[in-house]
């Protein structure tokens, strides 16, 4: 069964109802507008959650929020989840002596649970287990082998356990050391480039996919989409996947192996026996884990659909209820072409007639559109190397949030993280660093603008009153009578108000372009600009007028109200008690409200600790 939740502005959902009808009720709330679709990978529970795991859930909540505070009436969708299938879970689960559904549960609930640790605003949480998975599965498999795009061959190349994936020659490479296992020391131990995973020679007689069919149209969609997979670093290895693989028809013998071959997506029952079962030879072939797991993203959202009438037959139409194509998949550049190369190549291959070598009549042509953004990012390491159980260096995120706070950890991994191009290291003296500075800049400047001391002496202003209008219309006015004569900004109140109104602007352009640390750089440059304001009006000072002290506070206050708006999606529950302190009513915090006027007149302002 899908383990919804119940999102802000929907009502509760029924949870025995299948997938396709709640997501039509939710659609019926919102004017039938397509739901934003973002999903994160859907994780391998052969082990205990990771720092890394954490940020890419972090990455995912973030645009979800951002999004339901961007346009409320539209509705979210967001896939989380749990890979459960393949060799390692199979081999995991008979070292601890448990069947393998019995282990995935266990390890499976570990990261629903540091999901919701985090606050992570999931809508879905599919496992590959579940019933509704196989059936998309077998859906997929099924089309695809009637479509001609499935046939039987002999493969033989370098397959790793640890990735449960297959390498050609050109993505493989001799180890530093020479295999323990290997004759007299003679043949070197062979490992992935990509990912430094062992690797063994594998011969199997497996049911192979067309992916060599779909090269170039491939190619032809991402020189068409050149922001499609960000950052552009990124991009430009996809194309140089897709031109190596074009290299097949060099006569030179030292041309590169093409990447783009057709690819094995079945294991022998012999081999692998934890997995869904080819539909049309369930004794003897196992599916392939990837490609069961990419097909996670359909599923999802309810794949396949089911009927628009009274006909047996499955819908082949997107309507307005159904979420794909995903708007936004979250990936770690380690599977890069699995998102970028082979689901495309299964979306276009459900969407294609049979091959023009095919015996088959074609069915039903579906219309499943590519994901409009593939968003990759590099990775954590400890000490600068990759985190290994071996090494004993895995970086703990419960332990890490039950020591600095959920929030301040989700905004560590944000603004550290968010620039995706290059790996990051995680550091506890930089997280704590982070801390010190959010807790001054934000919480540490609230206090002091709320206070009474501020606030009495705001009170014996008098009339006429100044107002935002007035404030950020005024032109150059002379300095508070207790500012320095070298005064850099004569009007500080009115720079910090009109750099507060661009805020959201400057936010949303950011993360838009799908850059969160450029994001939380602009909130924490107003942050500074704010306290620098602050500090040189000195508003706490016996000799700075009430009238100032009254116009400090009110920019202030409206300072505090966009970036709280603004920090929702980044740290939720510290914006939630900055906007609760601000009064600011429950209705009034979405990216529209951040952009309007609001009157502060009347309203009841509670100082409160945000860390």
């Amino acid at each position: 069964m899908l383990l919804l939740r119940r999102v802000s502005r929907v009502c509760t959902l029924d949870l025995q109802r299948p997938l396709f009808f709640q997501l039509r009720l939710l659609s019926t709330l919102a004017d039938a507008k397509k739901p934003y679709y973002v999903t994160t990978p859907i994780f391998y529970p052969n082990a205990v959650p990771h720092i890394g795991h954490l940020y890419t859930l972090v990455l995912g909540d973030i645009f979800a929020r951002y999004q339901r505070i961007l346009d409320p009436t539209r509705p979210v969708h967001f896939l989380a989840g749990t890979d459960e299938h393949g060799l390692k879970i199979q081999q995991a689960a008979e070292k601890a002596g448990v069947e393998p559904k019995a282990f995935c549960d266990s390890l499976s609930g570990k990261f629903r649970d540091l999901a919701d640790r985090a606050r992570i605003g999931y809508t879905v949480y599919m496992r590959t287990t579940q019933e509704q998975h196989k059936k998309a599965v077998e859906h997929v498999w099924l089309t695809l082998d009637q479509k001609g795009f499935i046939y039987k061959g002999q493969y033989e190349g370098w397959y790793s356990i640890t990735d449960e994936c297959f390498y050609t020659d050109a993505q493989v490479m001799p180890a530093a050391l020479p295999s323990s296992s290997s004759f007299g020391g003679e043949n070197p131990a062979m490992i992935s480039i990509e990912t430094s995973s062992p690797v063994e020679w594998t011969t199997e007689q497996n049911y192979m996919f067309r992916l060599s069919a779909f090269r170039k149209a491939l190619e032809e969609h991402y020189r068409a989409q050149k922001t499609e997979v960000h950052p552009p670093p990124y991009h430009s290895a996809v194309l140089q996947m897709l031109d190596s693989a074009s290299s097949l028809a060099s006569s030179s013998p030292d041309a590169p192996e093409p990447i783009l071959q057709d690819i094995s997506i079945s294991r022998p029952r012999s081999r692998l026996s934890w997995g869904i079962p080819v539909p049309t030879d369930p004794l003897n072939h196992t599916i392939y884990v990837w490609f069961d797991a990419l097909l996670v993203y359909l599923s999802g959202v309810g794949y396949p659909w089911l009927p628009a009438s009274t006909s047996s037959e499955y819908s082949v139409e997107l309507g307005p209820s159904i979420p794909w194509p995903a708007d936004l998949q979250i990936i770690g550049k380690d599977i890069l072409r699995f998102h970028a190369l082979y689901l495309p190549a299964i979306l276009m291959a459900l969407s294609s007639p049979s091959p023009p070598s095919s015996s088959f009549p074609s069915p039903p042509q579906q219309k499943l559109p590519l994901s409009s953004k593939i968003l990759t990012h590099a990775h954590w390491t400890v000490s600068r190397q990759k985190m290994s159980k071996s090494l004993g260096n895995v970086a703990d995120p419960l332990a890490a949030m039950s020591t600095y706070g959920v929030d301040i950890v989700r905004y560590y991994l944000a603004t550290v993280g968010g620039r995706f191009r290059d790996d990051v290291d995680w550091s506890p003296e930089q997280l704590t660093k982070h801390s010190k500075e959010l807790q001054s800049l934000l919480g540490n400047y609230f206090l002091r603008v709320s206070s009474k001391s501020i606030s009495a002496a705001a009170q014996r202003a008098s009339s006429p009153l100044p107002t935002l209008i007035s404030i950020a219309s005024s032109e150059t006015v002379a300095p508070a009578s207790n500012a320095p004569e070298t005064i850099e900004d004569p009007n500080p109140n009115r720079t910090l108000l009109l750099s507060a109104r661009a805020l959201p602007t400057q936010v949303q352009k950011a993360l838009d372009n799908l850059e969160v640390g450029e994001a939380l750089d602009e909130i924490i440059a107003l942050l500074r600009l704010a306290n620098k304001t602050v500090t040189t009006i000195a508003p706490w000072s016996a000799s700075c007028p009430p009238t100032d002290v009254y116009a400090t506070q009110l920019v202030a206050l409206e300072t505090l109200r966009i970036t709280g708006i603004c920090l929702q999606p980044f740290i939720p529950d510290v914006a939630e008690k900055l906007l609760d302190g601000l009064g600011v009513p429950a209705g009034e915090r979405d990216w529209a409200s951040a952009q309007s006027e609001v009157d502060w007149k009347g309203r009841v302002v509670k100082g409160v600790r945000l860390f």
